[in-house]
């Protein structure tokens, strides 16, 4: 199947230039000024509009069995959703049990994305540790193209990692050449404050943030970031939420210290005034962790983007319903934990970051796409506009608006975080894998079309990373 993209400005990570581009069999196969069409090709034209590499999303949970509930958006759903936001691909995780074997979650996780409609790859969360979760590890990284694994430092007496689990872990990354990313929470601290607050009859949505401060998040992203150090690996933080923690992350940057940071849409735009709410839905439906700070910390997020201290923008896309929400109408801790938003990052960023000046158009495709691609080893298959790159594209009206509605938007949730917002800058043409698969408003994903994602880890860096830890005495002997 061929199709054309004629007329448009194509947006990479480093420039922009006038060119037409001509899909193939899912790939790019040729990029110029005034291309031919081939016989029976599909014609869509950007005249006016720009193409960017379709967005990379690092940060979901699609399906995702949490807090006595599963989230409201599956593989096929949340993909489409996805599709009809410019957003091509998701990196999702795989969260086992306590003591639940890494190659079972990962298989049941496996056969939930059959139905997706994008591609996707994997996180897989180490949640415990002994000899076979070391041995999974090195399955999943040699045979199934795992690259990157997860540590929740947060959620106690569920899937919370110690530091011996987090030395454990890491070392194992270092030796396969994977890349360690961590949930930084400090656990014990949260458990503690949730104990306080629910002591003293603040049973509400608005006790959310008061349990879990910007310095419990600080604390933790240090502890890991030091942690990394120690070891010799690199390491990245995911949905930074605050000052502190961008600090820590800032601060080992500028020692020369390989760490990488994501933030989400939601934490660069929405504060903590959301929870203040007396509508408890409304308050419940903001309720994620890290959860939305005050507005001073929004500030300093766009600067570390800026700067280059965060490479990434995500969404943590979790969806729980209102009547899931529910469950913590009496008591905060039992609100599942989780928002939506792969529909909209793009949009939001693009409206709030390019259209305020405070990033260029690469700048953005950067941020959404291709550091992802490059970080996670999906790069330039993903994230790229060029020859012999996956033709995951979108084709994006930076004059067209709409206004975000739960009423409108195609996420299986009855809630939008970023509910009448109205931005500039949309999606008006998606395709993936060289199909066209969002036109003008019309969705036509196709459930079962996307395709896993399996990721490299580096050798050369796990053999330079194996000798360096073999001199680290103390190393945990597996």
């Amino acid at each position: 199947m061929n199709l054309l993209i004629r007329g448009g400005t194509v947006v990479d990570s480093e420039t922009s230039y006038r060119a037409d581009v001509l899909c193939q069999n899912g790939r790019i196969v040729a990029i110029g000024e005034d291309l031919a069409a081939p016989t029976g090709c599909q014609i869509v034209e950007a005249g006016g509009c720009l193409v960017m590499p379709g967005g990379i999303d690092p940060h979901t949970h699609m399906q995702l069995p949490f807090m006595g509930t599963i989230a409201s958006d599956d593989f096929f759903s949340g993909t489409a959703a996805g599709i009809a936001g410019g957003t091509t691909s998701i990196i999702d995780f795989v969260i086992p049990n306590p003591q639940q074997s890494l190659m079972e979650a990962f298989n049941t996780w496996r056969g939930w994305a059959e139905k997706a409609a994008g591609d996707y790859a994997f996180h897989v969360a180490v949640t415990w540790w002994d000899e076979t979760v070391h041995r999974d590890m090195g399955v999943l990284a040699t045979e199934h193209g795992v690259q990157s694994f997860k540590h929740f430092m947060a959620y106690k007496n569920a899937i919370m990692c110690d530091d011996e689990a987090l030395v454990n872990s890491f070392s194992r990354c270092i030796e396969l050449g994977a890349l360690p990313t961590v949930h930084a929470e400090n656990g014990e601290l949260v458990f503690q404050l949730q104990k306080q607050l629910l002591d003293k009859g603040m049973t509400g949505p608005s006790s959310h943030p008061l349990s879990r401060p910007p310095a419990v998040e600080g604390e933790a992203a240090n502890r890991a970031i030091r942690i990394a150090e120690v070891l010799g690996t690199p390491i990245y933080v995911v949905h930074v939420s605050c000052e502190e923690s961008l600090n820590a992350i800032a601060r080992a940057r500028g020692e020369g210290q390989r760490v990488f940071g994501e933030v989400l849409a939601g934490h660069l735009l929405i504060d903590e005034s959301v929870y203040q709410s007396e509508d408890f839905t409304f308050a419940a439906g903001h309720v994620m962790s890290p959860p939305f700070r005050p507005k001073h910390h929004q500030d300093a997020l766009w600067q570390g983007l800026q700067a280059g201290h965060l490479q990434t923008t995500a969404t943590d896309h979790c969806c729980f319903c209102a009547p899931q929400k529910a469950a913590g109408k009496n008591d905060f801790t039992k609100i599942p934990n989780g928002c939506a938003g792969i529909e909209d990052r793009m949009s939001v960023l693009w409206h709030y970051g390019v259209g305020s000046g405070r990033l260029t158009p690469s700048e953005f495709v950067r941020v959404t796409s291709t550091n992802a691609a490059q970080i996670f080893n999906l790069y330039p298959r993903k994230g790229a506009v060029r020859v012999g790159a996956d033709a995951d594209l979108v084709v994006w009206d930076a004059q067209a608006s709409r206004t975000i509605s739960a009423k409108t938007h195609h996420q299986n949730i009855d809630f939008n975080v970023f509910e009448g917002r109205t931005v500039t800058g949309i999606a008006v043409h998606t395709i993936a894998n060289g199909k066209l698969v969002w036109t003008d408003g019309d969705l036509r994903a196709e459930r079962g079309a996307g395709r896993y994602l399996p990721r490299a880890c580096g050798p050369a860096y796990a053999e330079a990373n194996a000798r360096r830890l073999a001199q680290t005495s103390w190393r945990h002997q597996a």
